[in-house]
C-alpha cells in the first residue's frame, strides 16, 4: 500500500546507488529533493536526456546550484528492461548524469512511493513533506518536452516560500517494470 502522498511525510528509504554508494533520504533532511522514477530502456525517459532534449541534467545543473538535490531510483526486477547496476551504470555516464541512479530491484520503494511510471517525479519539502507528485511535463507523447515543466514551477515556488499550485498531475510514461 503506497504512502506517499502529497502533504504526507515523504517515506524514508536507504538504497544503493551504481557507484555502490549508499544513499538515506534522510541525508537529506532539511533539503529540497527531487526523486525520478527511472527506467533507461524506457521511451519516455530517454526523450528527457537524448536528442539535446536534457530535461533532467537541465534542472539538476539549474538546481542544484540552489541546494536541490537530485535523485533518481529504478525499481526494475532483475532481468527486467532497463533494470540492473550495468544498465543503469552506463546510461548515468552516456547521458552524462551527475546525480545517483539508486537500485531498488525489489521493488519495496517504488511500491512505498506508489510509483507505477518511468519517468514519475516526487519532490519532497525541506520539511519532509511531498510537495508534488505526479509528471515532468505537459506533453506525454513522445516527440520531446513539453512547454510546462511541473517540476520546475512547483521548485521556482518552494523556493520562493510559496505553497506548491499544481502539486499533483497524471504520471505518464512506461510502466515500472517490478518482478
Amino acid at each position: 500500500e503506497a504512502v506517499a502522498k502529497v502533504g504526507s511525510l515523504a517515506p524514508p528509504f536507504t538504497l544503493t546507488d551504481t557507484d555502490g554508494k549508499t544513499v538515506n533520504l534522510s541525508d537529506y533532511a532539511g533539503k529540497v529533493v527531487v526523486i525520478q522514477w527511472f527506467n533507461p530502456g524506457c521511451p519516455f525517459v530517454q526523450k528527457h536526456y537524448e536528442n539535446g532534449a536534457n530535461t533532467f541534467n537541465k534542472l539538476n545543473k539549474d538546481y542544484s546550484e540552489k541546494g536541490v538535490i537530485f535523485l533518481a531510483i529504478n525499481s526494475g526486477a532483475a532481468g527486467k528492461e532497463g533494470a540492473g547496476k550495468e544498465a543503469n551504470a552506463s546510461a548515468k555516464k552516456d547521458w552524462k548524469i551527475e546525480y545517483s541512479i539508486l537500485i531498488d530491484e525489489t521493488g519495496k520503494v517504488g511500491k512505498l512511493y506508489g510509483a507505477k511510471h518511468t519517468p514519475e517525479m516526487f519532490i519532497v519539502n525541506k520539511d519532509g513533506t511531498i510537495a508534488y507528485h505526479g509528471a515532468i511535463d505537459d506533453d506525454s507523447g513522445m516527440k520531446g518536452p513539453g512547454k510546462t515543466n511541473y517540476v520546475a514551477k512547483a521548485l521556482d515556488e518552494i523556493l520562493a516560500g510559496k505553497k506548491v499550485s499544481t502539486s499533483e498531475t497524471k504520471p505518464y510514461g512506461c510502466t515500472v517494470k517490478y518482478g
